[in-house]
């Protein structure tokens, strides 16, 4: 499921659009796994994250990181696809993580266009929904998003880690 290096690297000028300033030729590890368009991707997104981030031996952001992408990942699904996805389809959400020697990037990939509205402090952390990007804004250093151009469609929404 997931895929490592080349396959990241590949996309990664289109994915880095919006992101902070990093080198490109800096990032000395990547991962990408792609997700079908079901609730227990989420589940798989975590897991692939936890794999990745003890293989990449970067424990001090270790919950941080997996809570983030669970947010990212959930949001993707319940926002970012449109209604009448085929679930037989290929998968239409992708997770990347990148590592550079101070920081890591995750950044989730969905075909939406709508922009990810992040709700306020008192305004939806006690709700049901509307907490997640509110989460990713608080166990992250930064996050953002931007739409995607040219033979991608859609949009990314990334979070970035200090290590």
């Amino acid at each position: 499921m997931g895929t490592n290096g080349s396959t990241m690297l590949e996309s990664y000028d289109a994915l880095r659009q919006g992101l902070p300033p990093l080198d490109p030729s800096a990032v000395s590890s990547a991962a990408s796994c792609a997700l079908p368009a079901r609730y227990e991707a989420v589940r798989t997104a975590r897991d692939f994250t936890r794999r990745t981030l003890a293989d990449w031996d970067v424990p001090e952001r270790f919950d941080d990181i997996c809570l983030v992408v669970s947010e990212l990942v959930t949001n993707a699904l319940r926002h970012g696809l449109p209604a009448d996805t085929p679930h037989g389809q290929d998968p239409p959400v992708r997770l990347h993580l990148m590592r550079w020697a101070s920081r890591v990037v995750c950044a989730v990939r969905d075909p939406g266009s709508d922009s990810p509205v992040a709700g306020e402090a008192g305004d939806g952390v006690a709700a049901e929904s509307g907490r997640g990007l509110f989460l990713v804004g608080s166990f992250s250093d930064g996050w953002g998003w931007h739409p995607l151009a040219g033979r991608l469609s859609g949009k990314v929404v990334w979070a970035l880690f200090r290590l």
